[in-house]
């Protein structure tokens, strides 16, 4: 494994952490300014949304600058919102700080699932994609609850004091191996833009929105789901949150071994597993031990669709991937927040707290009804491709990325 890809996941790990952390937090972020709980719920909402707008925006203001200086300043960035959240006098200012952290998340996992491509073969790259998201996964299970008992028993701002720490470690690791490989030549803005032309690209951002819509339409609702329903004390959604982890450290790394094989019957398996799990958590979600499963299944299930989607996105950039890699973070975030809003109308409407693993599983189902899709409008332009191929001079048989791609397409 390259060390470059270490720093990357380094740098993951921060960013998981000060994304998921304040989740735990927001009872004594919300006392220490005296606003309730609801509204200190505003820096996970603000956050999202920077995620959601920052990713293509700083990934169009990085298109003239090295991969490599753009990773440090977005990891400057980070250190820089996490240093004003610590030290922040009032609400509002600790808001701006959560922004400005989150500007770096969607362009630094964008631009790094560009870069840990390059540093291996082609026949490695999920495999190399995962390792970065890896980061992002065991922040869930160690920097998360980590986070938050330094929070509860230290108080919050050392938190973040740390997790700008973490942003320092990463800004080092980027800097010192990561390397600075110049861009393509030719590849400009105009041809990172012109990447959303191809309909597999937004297949693949519109399956990462559901599938991870599935994912998130539960676990937002899970202190609730497990507490009420289950019978859980809430001093155990903590552990229920870790098991959630280990899930989301199992998928990715198996998703990322298996999409380099068979990218597609990866993401369809996973997809609807994932739609599976969450349809029977729906009914079984009173007992216990089924709940602990269930929250495992799902964390694994849907990470297990994060280096395959990844890697599909940039296969079918054609040359210039990063704006459409960043977009598809940009995209994940999108899928947490309109499941929580779906999730949130089903249980005002008096549906309990079960009815968003029904809303889950069936944004998973649309998300493998595109999967499916996909798949064989990918198939007809093989099968076109090869069948007009003996009609063009001099092009008796096909070339190797063609055949390739052909020999991919069969295999599933």
């Amino acid at each position: 494994m390259p060390l470059a890809l270490l720093a990357l996941a380094i740098g993951a790990f921060g960013i998981g952490t000060t994304e998921f952390v304040i989740m735990g937090l927001l009872p004594q972020v919300g006392a220490g300014f005296g606003v309730s709980v609801p509204t200190a719920g505003l820096l996970v909402t603000g956050y999202a949304l920077g995620v959601m707008i920052g990713a293509p925006i700083m990934t169009v203001l990085g298109t003239r600058i090295s991969r490599k200086n753009m990773l440090m300043l977005l990891m400057g960035l980070f250190i820089l919102g996490n240093s004003i959240s610590a030290v922040a006098p009032v609400f509002a200012v600790m808001l701006i700080g959560r922004v400005v952290a989150s500007l770096a998340h969607g362009a630094f996992f964008g631009i790094g699932s560009v870069v840990a491509a390059e540093l291996v073969a082609p026949e490695r790259k999920a495999g190399a994609i995962s390792m970065m998201f890896t980061g992002l996964t065991v922040a869930n299970v160690v920097g998360v609850p980590l986070g938050t008992f330094v929070g509860q028993s230290a108080g919050w701002r050392v938190t973040f004091l740390l997790v700008a720490a973490l942003g320092v470690l990463g800004l080092v690791g980027v800097a010192k191996l990561v390397p600075d490989v110049p861009k393509p030549d030719g590849v400009q803005l105009r041809h990172e833009v012109a990447a959303f032309k191809d309909a597999q690209v937004i297949l693949a951002m519109a399956m990462t929105v559901l599938g991870f819509g599935g994912v998130f339409a539960a676990i937002t609702y899970i202190a609730p789901m497990t507490t009420e329903v289950s019978g859980f004390a809430e001093s155990s959604v903590t552990w229920l949150m870790v098991v959630f982890g280990l899930g989301m450290v199992a998928g990715n790394l198996i998703g990322g071994r298996f999409a380099d094989r068979k990218l597609m019957p990866m993401l369809c398996t996973a997809l609807g597993g994932l739609a599976l799990v969450l349809l029977l958590f729906t009914f079984l979600a009173s007992g216990k031990a089924a709940s602990v499963v269930a929250v495992f299944l799902i964390g694994a299930l849907g990470f297990a669709t994060v280096p395959p989607l990844q890697k599909r996105v940039l296969d079918h950039a054609h040359g210039a991937p990063t704006l459409a890699s960043a977009a598809n973070i940009g995209a994940f975030n999108l899928g947490n927040a309109l499941s929580a809003w779906l999730g949130g109308l089903v249980i005002s409407a008096g549906l309990g707290y079960t009815a968003p693993n029904a809303v889950g599983a069936v944004l998973a189902a649309a998300a493998l009804v595109l999967a499916v899709i996909s798949h064989r409008l990918e198939l007809r332009r093989t099968r076109t491709a090869a069948a007009s191929a003996p009609a063009n001079p001099g092009s008796a048989a096909p070339s190797g990325h063609s055949a390739a791609a052909a020999a991919g397409a069969v295999r599933f």
